[in-house]
């Protein structure tokens, strides 16, 4: 049975967001992960969107719990990138 085309489905805005944040993190993780250049900067500004948005928020716990659990990683793969940046660039000069 097919959906007639005159019923819409909601979609509840918080969630779409919500999910789009995440997607943007992740796709900054891979970016890092690819040692896309400034890729170091694009996850530290996705992180940070993603929790200027949970607290605007008035009750979104699992977006905050994710965020918690997120954020270590997100910093871990920032700091060791930015290490190795400047070995390399050490052992250039």
């Amino acid at each position: 049975m097919t959906t007639p085309k005159s019923v819409t489905h909601r979609v509840n805005p918080r969630l779409v967001s919500g999910e789009r944040i995440k997607d943007e993190v992740y796709r900054q993780m891979f970016l890092l992960e690819e040692s896309r250049p400034g890729a170091e900067m694009g996850l530290a500004l996705a992180l940070l969107r993603a929790w200027l948005t949970a607290e605007s928020k008035t009750r979104n716990d699992e977006e905050r719990e994710w965020l918690k659990q997120v954020s270590p990683i997100c910093l871990e793969m920032i700091e060791t990138t930015l290490k190795l940046g400047d070995s390399a660039q050490r052992k250039v000069l």
